[in-house]
C-alpha cells in the first residue's frame, strides 16, 4: 500500500509552503519515497472519516499498510526512523537530531505561532498594540538562543538531519515579519534548507495545489477559506 498523506485542497497559506503537510512532503522527498496526497476541503476535515485519521480535524494525516498517524512531527520522525537518510547512524547523534525535532516543535514554534497569529488575527483588537512587543520579544529571545547555538555551522549538529528539516519549516513562518532581520545567520540557514532539491520538489508540489485551486476559482470571487490558526 502506497503512503498517503492529507493536505488542504486550497491552503490558507496561499502557496507559501507553510501548511504542515510541507514537513511531511519534504521528508518523503529527502527519503525518495513515493506517496499519494488526498486533498481535503475545510468542511471535509471535520467529517467522521477524516476525524478517524486525525481526531483534531487537521492536516496532515499519514496512512501506510494499516498504520495511521497524525501530527507532522510524529509522522516525520516515523519516516526518519524507518528509512535511512535524515537521521545519523551513530546512536548519540540520532538522539541529538531527534532532540532538535522536539526543540523546533515545543520550544521555538509556540512563540512564533502566537506572535504571527496575533499579527494576522488580532490586529484590529484594542489590546494588540500593547501586546505585540511582548510577543516579539519572546520570539527574539528564542532566535537569539538558536543563533548562538548554530554559530558558524551549516546545520544544527553535524550534517543535515530531520532536526534541521523541522527547524527550517518552523523558522519559515517568520518570512512575512521583520523578526529575522537581526539574525542573518538564521536567514542563511533557512536558505540552505530551501535550496535542497528535496525541499524544492516538495514546495513545487504543494504550490501546484494552490495554483490549481486558484485557477479554478471565479475571477470575481476572492478566496474565502477560513485560515486555521496553525495551518494544520
Amino acid at each position: 500500500m502506497a503512503i498517503t498523506i492529507t493536505a488542504f485542497e486550497d491552503s490558507p497559506d496561499r502557496g507559501q509552503g507553510l501548511a504542515r503537510d510541507m514537513r511531511v512532503r519534504w521528508a518523503l522527498e529527502e527519503l525518495e519515497l513515493p506517496y499519494d496526497v488526498r486533498l481535503l476541503s475545510f468542511a471535509a476535515l471535520k467529517q467522521p472519516n477524516h476525524l478517524a485519521l486525525n481526531p483534531f480535524g487537521q492536516i496532515p494525516s499519514f496512512e501506510e499498510e494499516g498504520l495511521v498517524l497524525f501530527e507532522s512531527g510524529a509522522i516525520v520522525l516515523h519516516l526518519a526512523r524507518n528509512h535511512p537518510g535524515i537521521l545519523p547512524e551513530a546512536a548519540d547523534a540520532r538522539a541529538r537530531a531527534e532532540a532538535w525535532v522536539f526543540a523546533a516543535l515545543n520550544t521555538v514554534e509556540p512563540p512564533i505561532v502566537e506572535c504571527t497569529m496575533a499579527l494576522l488575527l488580532e490586529r484590529d483588537q484594542p489590546w494588540q498594540k500593547a501586546r505585540q512587543p511582548m510577543l516579539d520579544r519572546r520570539v527574539h529571545d528564542r532566535l537569539s538562543q538558536l543563533c548562538a547555538r548554530l554559530g558558524d555551522a551549516e546545520w544544527l549538529d553535524g550534517g543535515f538531519s530531520v532536526g534541521d528539516l523541522m527547524m527550517v519549516t518552523v523558522l519559515r513562518r517568520l518570512a512575512a515579519t521583520s523578526l529575522l532581520s537581526d539574525f542573518p545567520a538564521l536567514s542563511a540557514y533557512i536558505a540552505r534548507g530551501e535550496a535542497r532539491p528535496a525541499y524544492q520538489r516538495a514546495f513545487a508540489d504543494q504550490r501546484a495545489v494552490f495554483e490549481a485551486a486558484n485557477a479554478a476559482r471565479p475571477i470575481d470571487r476572492p478566496a474565502t477559506s477560513p485560515a486555521p490558526p496553525e495551518l494544520g
